[in-house]
């Protein structure tokens, strides 16, 4: 899918939920030609590797989510945009742009010394033979939250991608990114689950959390 589709399939995308956004000839996608501004990059699939979808979700002039999903398979492209539309865009469409529907989303509040935390997740994108459910994936949040509550974050939106991927050698691949970057604690939670030890599968989950005002 080139640039000016993929511009097109992300804006019909949004507008299919409620946000009216405005397309400019670079490929994104803006709010009234200002923030928060959205823009998707396709990457085909390279020997042994499959295809990505990048998502950049620009906040401000100094702050921008970064999202990426794999795409398998001869549409890999579509299959990465579903991923997307399942597991992240409805958190952002809550933090980002105030537009909720709780029922593609799960929302919580999350308590760490004198402030509260609104927390907008998705559900996992899973991928992988035999991998239709996995019943571990419910204990997630508490993990999440008791590492998060360890935390000082600063009082603004913050966003946690997890993700989980078992490959068919046997080796296991946790990573867990606060802001873009590296966030060990959140890590080290996500792989102390018990994780199926066996199978080729992977898991990409995605939230935001938004201080809230008093």
């Amino acid at each position: 899918m080139d640039g000016a589709a993929l511009q097109k399939h992300l804006l019909r995308m949004f507008e299919r939920h409620g946000v009216e956004l405005d397309a400019d000839e670079d490929g994104w996608l803006t709010t009234d030609g200002d923030f928060p501004s959205v823009r998707a990059q396709w990457h085909a699939a390279t020997a042994g590797e499959p295809g990505h979808l990048d998502i950049d979700v620009v906040l401000s002039e100094e702050r921008c989510i970064e999202e990426s999903f794999a795409g398998h398979g001869a549409d890999g492209c579509t299959a990465a945009l579903r991923a997307f539309e399942q597991s992240a865009l409805h958190p952002l469409l809550a933090a980002c742009w105030y537009v909720t529907d709780d029922r593609r989303l799960t929302i919580a509040a999350w308590e760490t010394g004198t402030r509260t935390w609104d927390v907008f997740a998705g559900p996992f994108a899973l991928h992988g033979a035999d991998i239709t459910d996995l019943e571990m994936l419910e204990q997630v949040p508490a993990a999440i939250e008791t590492a998060w509550q360890r935390e000082a974050p600063s009082p603004e939106l913050h966003w946690l991608r997890l993700v989980y991927r078992r490959t068919a050698e046997g080796e296991a691949r946790c990573e867990v990114l606060l802001d873009n970057a590296p966030w060990k604690a959140g890590t080290d939670a996500l792989a102390a689950l018990a994780w199926p030890p066996e199978g080729h599968y992977s898991a990409h989950g995605f939230m935001l959390l938004d201080v809230r005002d008093y």
